[in-house]
């Protein structure tokens, strides 16, 4: 007997980390993508030794590493004043400690790497422009629909929808996601542009007074990613959307001219509005459950979305492998996932309030405490979560 194979609603970067993982394991798998193409819209993203060493477990991680940038050293400058406030290198030691290593990467071409990953697999079948609209869930199977009116079945659905996931609204009902009240703008340097003391191999942040800017190479280093983010009150829904470079630039008076630098190189700016959701125990309802951004969406600000969509990918493939039952294995995923991903969530909204966005006192206070860290206190605060998991499987 030919066993359902698993629906995977959502084909971007977790759903297709979920196919390979699936694949790994033997397990059939369809991805409907509401989208015509594969494809991912904003610019860089930074991988972790976390999320590096679990695609490479999944077999994916040789051609992320085709177009990865290892840059050598993570950075907190003082958006205002100028100064490092704390660097990390990342070879030596961490490397030693973390054997992954660490990289900065397109968007696009993590999502290209995945997918070609899975045109590789006889066991995965890409269907694009095919957006989930409505389910149903029977005693050994469920069945979905798109909206153009064709009917899927399989053994269960992973609902990978991402932030605004229409299953999240059914498994939870809890609600549109959370305004942060932060505004983020993106656009791609030519590195010929970027200010001297900006153009290096590393991922470097100014934090400075309700904003921060981030800057790191991409593509063979012949572009910086440019993310400057503002705490503005925001509220809106905006998702990419282009805006005038002046009054984007104006928003960022109040850093310092070594931190304004880049930014006046920036042209083409997109606009983002920020948001995220509590951490909730249910992700699962029978043979439907959520993963990634459809779970536990989170702020920016710890470098961790993506890789907590990848990692959720290697423990779902682990527990759909293990189990005979979908719904054992659904509900095994979630309780393995939950803690940790809760405690990422947390700790991207206290990065921002505590780390890259204070002022006047408070601020005074975060330089005192990252200036105080030593390398060996880094790694120890980053272990757990560096390491890949979390030390679970």
């Amino acid at each position: 007997m030919t066993i359902s194979p698993v629906l995977v609603a959502g084909g971007g970067i977790g759903g297709l980390a979920a196919a390979i993982g699936m694949a790994r394991k033997g397990i059939r798998s369809v991805v409907l993508e509401r989208d015509r193409d594969f494809l991912e819209i904003g610019a860089g993203i930074q991988l972790g030794p976390n999320a590096l060493a679990v695609l490479d477990r999944l077999g994916a991680g040789e051609r992320v590493r085709e177009r990865l940038i290892p840059v050598a050293f993570l950075e907190i400058r003082d958006a205002v004043e100028g100064g490092s406030l704390v660097r990390l290198d990342l070879h030596g030691r961490f490397l030693d400690r973390f054997g992954a290593g660490y990289g900065v990467i397109h968007r696009g071409d993590l999502l290209r790497s995945l997918h070609e990953a899975c045109l590789e697999s006889d066991l995965i079948e890409l269907v694009p422009s095919a957006e989930v609209t409505s389910w149903e869930e029977h005693a050994d199977h469920v069945e979905a629909v798109t909206a153009d009116g064709r009917g899927w079945r399989g053994r269960c659905l992973i609902a990978a929808d991402g932030l605004h996931s229409r299953f999240r609204r059914d498994l939870v009902g809890d609600g549109d996601p959370i305004p942060s009240g932060h505004a983020t703008f993106r656009c791609l340097i030519r590195s010929e542009l970027m200010p001297e003391h900006c153009r290096v191999d590393g991922a470097v942040l100014w934090a400075g007074p309700g904003c921060h800017l981030v800057h790191y190479p991409l593509r063979d280093r012949e572009v910086y990613n440019a993310v400057i983010t503002v705490h503005d009150g925001s509220t809106g829904e905006a998702r990419g959307e282009a805006v005038d470079d002046e009054p984007v630039r104006h928003l960022f008076d109040r850093v310092g001219d070594r931190a304004r630098a880049f930014l006046e190189a920036g042209t083409g700016w997109r606009r983002w509005t920020l948001r995220d959701r509590e951490p909730v125990d249910t992700w699962v309802k029978g043979r439907i459950a959520l993963l990634g951004d459809a779970a536990h969406p989170m702020l920016q600000y710890a470098a961790q979305g993506a890789c907590m969509a990848i990692e959720d990918a290697a423990v779902l493939a682990d527990r759909l492998a293990a189990h005979d039952d979908p719904e054992t294995a659904l509900g095994d995923y979630a309780a393995a996932r939950r803690e940790r991903t809760a405690r990422v969530q947390r700790l991207s909204r206290w990065m921002a309030a505590e780390v890259y966005h204070p002022g006047g006192t408070a601020a005074g206070r975060r330089d005192a405490m990252l200036l105080d860290l030593t390398e060996d206190r880094l790694l120890e605060h980053l272990n757990w979560l560096y390491t890949p998991l979390g030390g679970n499987t």
